[in-house]
């Protein structure tokens, strides 16, 4: 849907909902893995478009926008700082699914929130409004929002991971690490079920607003606590778990404060793995979302290379629970003159062509603006994982195994662990070469290096 479609359907919308005349054509903001928003103004006011790329996008879902935007105004109703919801999408409108909120103050942007003057007053801010979002109950929201039974929920991620080609080891172990470790059901508060850094607006070192509630359930509470706290979600400081502004000691004791509970740490870890598991996957679906025409965005491919950033982390998370000698297990790292190299001298290398029009994209940067310099950045990103996957060879056939849907199929069952000859070993090697392609500037990276080579 082009600008000016979008600009007559949102006159419509401001029309019906007594917003006034539309004064600044949309404009696309950048990010959001899932959703499009849209920033407009109208009647003196701004406003942000939320909706899906398309209605077959929303197929499947077990609610639509309508009660998402119902969550929101409960939320708000129990003092969590959500932003407004002025409008619900209809179907005469012509812009799908979706609502239209009053624009908060602030920023998403993890770089700018993450270099904030306070970052603990700022933790305290979200483990506050995380524990009023879990003083909602069910009778406080509309029909329509599950309630997670966890085994069912286990179970559709082994199957989206059967879907998904079922040959990815270390997945397969965090599934059947779930299905061996599932807890008994707690009494059941709503989650957001997205609540970290990336979907929360800051400004300064002030929580602003909660954002992108589509997958809000009701569960158990370590859920939403321990997604925050993922390493994925710290962007660049890795070395403040809880959404990188600080330690998960102080933000538990925040939300313990305020919510009056106290946090069972063997459920978080639980919910941690669980949650990482699920991201894979998710990434992973990415790829199936492009490849259907439900969602074309460049994006979508791309995310779905970063399964190897969960990979990781699931591995790091996993190998706690090996045998110390498994653990304590180093690799070598292969001397510069042994690395596999290849290089090309004839026509140019599918890697070198990938560079040179990385190279180009960079040159007209400063010509573009908004989403579509969000989407250069993605195409160089995409482009980079090209010419790294090409030039790859670093651990090139050193323990990998023939098949890895048998070995998944073995994992499953049960029949093969991390205490299993070479197994954390060989997954090691694997996580390395392939995050060193997709995502090699991960932070867990060098932890991961610092962890498993030996040092020479």
């Amino acid at each position: 849907m082009g600008v000016e479609e979008l600009g007559a359907g949102l006159a419509r919308v401001c029309a019906r909902a007594g917003l006034g005349a539309l004064s600044l054509p949309p404009q696309r903001l950048t990010g959001g893995a899932v959703m499009e928003s849209w920033r407009f103004a109208a009647g003196g006011s701004d406003y942000v478009l939320r909706r899906a790329p398309s209605l077959a996008f929303m197929e499947g879902r077990p609610y639509g926008h309508s009660v998402e935007a119902a969550l929101i105004e409960a939320a708000r109703a129990k003092g969590v700082t959500a932003p407004e919801v002025v409008a619900v999408l209809e179907e005469a409108d012509g812009l799908g699914s979706g609502f239209v909120m009053r624009a908060l103050p602030g920023t998403a942007d993890p770089k700018v929130i993450l270099a904030c003057d306070d970052p603990g007053a700022l933790l305290r801010h979200i483990a506050r409004d995380l524990a009023r979002i879990h003083s909602l109950r069910q009778g406080d929201v509309p029909a329509g929002v599950p309630v997670m039974d966890y085994r069912a929920a286990i179970a559709d991620l082994r199957q989206q991971f059967i879907d998904a080609g079922g040959d990815r080891p270390i997945i397969a172990l965090g599934l059947r690490w779930l299905e061996d470790n599932c807890p008994s059901p707690v009494e059941p508060v709503l989650n957001h079920g997205d609540y970290r850094m990336g979907n929360l607006l800051v400004d300064g070192s002030v929580l602003t607003g909660v954002l992108d509630w589509e997958i809000a359930h009701f569960g158990d509470p370590h859920e939403d606590l321990a997604f925050g706290c993922m390493a994925v979600w710290r962007f660049a400081r890795y070395d403040r778990p809880a959404l990188g502004l600080g330690s998960i000691a102080d933000y538990i004791a925040a939300y313990e404060a305020e919510a009056g509970v106290t946090i069972d740490r063997a459920r978080f870890r639980f919910w941690t793995i669980y949650r990482t598991v699920w991201w894979a996957l998710g990434c992973l679906k990415m790829a199936a979302q492009w490849r259907s025409g439900a969602d074309r965005m460049l994006e979508r491919v791309v995310i779905s290379r970063r399964t190897s950033e969960q990979e990781l982390d699931l591995l790091l998370l996993l190998e706690e629970d090996a045998p110390e000698e498994k653990r304590s297990s180093r690799l070598i790292q292969l001397p510069a003159d042994q690395v596999y190299s290849w290089t090309p001298k004839g026509d140019a290398a599918l890697g070198e062509i990938a560079t040179a029009v990385s190279e180009w994209l960079a040159t007209i940067k400063d010509r573009v603006e908004g989403h579509d310099r969000f989407q250069l950045a993605v195409a160089r990103n995409a482009l980079g994982i090209l010419a790294r996957d090409d030039a790859k060879g670093r651990y090139t056939n050193i323990c990998d195994y023939a098949d890895d849907r048998d070995v998944c199929r073995m994992i499953l069952a049960g029949d093969r662990t991390l205490a299993d000859g070479d197994m954390l070993d060989a997954l090691r090697i694997r996580a390395l070469a392939s995050i060193e392609v997709d995502s090699p500037k991960y932070p867990a990276l060098d932890v991961a290096r610092r962890m498993w080579i030996e040092e020479e």
